[in-house]
């Protein structure tokens, strides 16, 4: 088990749901936690729930000032944490460019952004701790999954190369990959979500994780993920066959 006091963590994505849960788990460990999202108030509120040293500090993760601005004012962080992202869905055959383009931007280049404002000082320290956010949605195309599966899939690919460069210096790179999560996003599915866990069942598995210095990935709920994990081994015939 890693030793949390002392350290700082920033939580990118983190005004409700997933990320105000395990802000909630790693303020409990003694570490100080920096939450960050759009919502300024609805930040301080969860400030105001955290029972250690806790701070907020509003970002726009699509804006390259913004994100910059943010990472200023947060200093250096021993880790951080990507959560943020936003969901539509949607089909090819009923395409909505600028929900499409939002969870791009967002859910992917939004991490290209804040990764790339802290970490160059990880690695000049030699120290810190990056965490991923991708989606078991993000192993392999999806139907009605436009935009959200390929901005995951992105995310997932990051984590991977991070990791294939990183794992021999001090900085260490973790990727979660949660299938539904029972959070506002996850209601606008209109379908039938097999294994939907509660954001603290979720967070469980995350700060697990987080807390295992040797481990690199993990895939949540175990079960569900083998369905997406083994698909990958399916020939296009029988995987568009049965999936789509």
């Amino acid at each position: 088990m890693m030793d949390w006091r002392g350290k700082r963590y920033w939580l990118v994505g983190a005004s409700e749901g997933l990320g105000a849960a395990l802000a909630q788990k790693i303020s409990a460990t003694g570490a100080e936690v920096i939450v960050s999202a759009r919502n300024a108030a609805r930040l301080e509120e969860v400030v105001a729930g955290l029972p250690g040293r806790a701070s907020a500090v509003p970002v726009d993760v699509s804006d390259s000032a913004s994100v910059a601005e943010a990472a200023r004012a947060v200093g250096p962080v021993d880790g951080l944490v990507w959560l943020a992202g936003v969901y539509w869905p949607m089909s090819a055959t009923d395409w909505r460019a600028d929900e499409a383009v939002a969870m791009a931007d967002v859910n992917f280049t939004g991490a290209v952004r804040v990764i790339g404002a802290v970490l160059p000082d990880m690695v000049a320290r030699d120290a810190g701790h990056v965490v991923l956010t991708g989606s078991l949605s993000g192993f392999r195309g999806l139907p009605g999954a436009i935009g959200y599966a390929a901005s995951k899939a992105g995310v997932m690919s990051l984590a991977e190369s991070l990791r294939a460069d990183l794992w021999r210096t001090g900085v260490r790179v973790q990727l979660a990959n949660p299938g539904f999560i029972k959070t506002r996003l996850t209601e606008k599915n209109a379908f039938r979500m097999p294994f939907i866990m509660t954001p603290d069942a979720a967070v469980q598995e995350m700060f697990e994780l987080m807390c295992d210095e040797a481990a690199f990935q993990r895939h949540f709920p175990r079960i569900f993920s083998y369905v997406f994990r083994l698909s990958r081994f399916l020939p296009d015939w029988a995987y568009y066959r049965l999936f789509a």
